[in-house]
């Protein structure tokens, strides 16, 4: 075991829970340089705001589990930056390797430039890459460090075969693991599919006797949640995904309050900046725009660069109304942090486009190809075959012409 100095017994302990800063992420789907860079340097702000919280709340200890970085090897400035932060926390922060920046050879935390900075920059910080017990004045810390990237194995085994008994029985007790548990897998918006939590580093935490472990800190899941009444994720700090559902809550950190032998006391502190929406919208009129705008404007709320937004669309709209519908898109593409767009909006010329075009053209031969085409659309057997939409793109590219000359 690694002891520290005996201190009298400490009744209560409080304490910021944190992890999945993934610092240097690299937001690859982002188009625009600068875009990726304001999306970078938050989660880097992220840090300090978890600074303020705890000065404000007057936190003992900073637990941070896993994925401090985003890579195993992340740049040295990178390091400088994060370290600064933690520097100023002015708190133990105790710190374990996730599957993003796990404990192997080779690693950031092994590096030569990464151990002299953090002496000299953050030296309260508390690398933890072994699986033994930590003595420290307020708790006792037992963590569970991932030490490869791909490992099947549970990083709490190691707990299961502990004497429990030789641990003080005077302060609170704590896991700090990163991984997956039993009964819940995540939706992942940004690739689309379902990525099941557990493939690798799952923790079965039904075979951790509860009674002897006061507060389970955990990371890896991007969302707040309780998996029981002593084992809690914190979420991302800086939310970094499109919405995953009901019950979806991002941005924050844990505050909690520890005795030895009584159920922790957890509370969410915000500490997310950007916001990250999904809105799905079928248009089956112009008149649909109106509450289109609306609706953008509202989860907005007239911010510039501080939201992303997964825009899932349907139906279709008049010539006219679709280039303002593109109009709109243009807009939100530069007022956005990132515009994900999904699906299709269909251009359908009305009675009146059609009418201007076959009657109203003072070309003839504009007039009697749109003649044609509007001819052929008639004769469709399936309004939404192929050859159907081949038709209205040549109508409306026809109608686009007539009206730009």
């Amino acid at each position: 075991m690694i002891s520290s100095t005996a201190e009298p017994p400490i009744s209560m302990l409080r304490l910021l829970h944190t992890a999945d800063w993934q610092i240097g992420k690299p937001y690859g789907t982002v188009a625009d340089e600068q875009k990726r860079f304001r999306l970078q340097q938050e989660r880097l702000a992220a840090v300090g705001r978890i600074r303020d919280g705890v000065r404000l709340q007057g936190a003992q200890l900073v637990l941070v589990a896993g994925d401090l970085f985003d890579s195993p090897t992340p740049t040295t400035a990178a390091v400088l930056e994060v370290l600064e932060a933690i520097g100023e926390m002015e708190v133990p922060v105790l710190v374990i390797p996730g599957n993003h920046d796990h404990g192997g050879a080779g690693t950031v935390w092994h590096r030569e430039d990464f151990q002299r900075h953090q002496r000299q920059l953050a030296p309260q910080l508390l690398l933890l890459l072994e699986r033994r017990p930590l003595l420290l004045e307020q708790a006792v810390v037992l963590p569970c460090p991932l030490l490869r990237n791909q490992d099947n194995s549970d990083p709490t085994q190691w707990l299961q075969g502990l004497d429990w008994k030789q641990l003080p029985s005077d302060r609170p007790r704590i896991v700090l693991a990163h991984g997956g548990v039993h009964g819940f897998g995540a939706r992942d918006y940004e690739a689309d599919e379902e990525a099941q939590s557990g493939a690798n580093n799952l923790i079965d935490l039904e075979a951790l006797p509860a009674d002897a472990i006061d507060y389970i800190a955990l990371g890896d899941w991007h969302n707040l949640k309780q998996v029981s009444e002593q084992a809690w994720y914190p979420g991302t700090p800086e939310p970094d995904r499109f919405d995953q559902g009901e019950d979806n809550q991002r941005g924050q950190v844990l505050l909690v309050d520890l005795q030895r032998g009584v159920a922790p006391v957890v509370r969410p502190l915000s500490t997310g900046r950007f916001r990250w929406h999904n809105l799905q919208v079928r248009f089956s009129g112009d008149d649909d725009l109106d509450r289109f705008e609306r609706q953008v404007e509202e989860l907005t709320a007239g911010r510039v660069a501080r939201d992303l937004l997964r825009l899932e669309v349907s139906g279709s709209l008049s010539l006219a109304g679709h280039r303002r519908y593109q109009q709109l898109l243009d807009d939100l593409q530069q007022r956005l942090l990132r515009l994900r767009l999904k699906g299709e909006c269909q251009q359908a010329p009305e009675a009146d486009e059609l009418e201007q075009l076959t009657a109203g053209s003072e070309d003839p031969l504009i007039a009697r190809v749109a003649q044609q085409l509007q001819q052929r659309l008639r004769l469709e057997n399936d309004p939404g075959s192929e050859q159907a939409a081949q038709i209205r793109t040549a109508l409306c590219e026809l109608f686009q012409y007539a009206t730009n000359r």
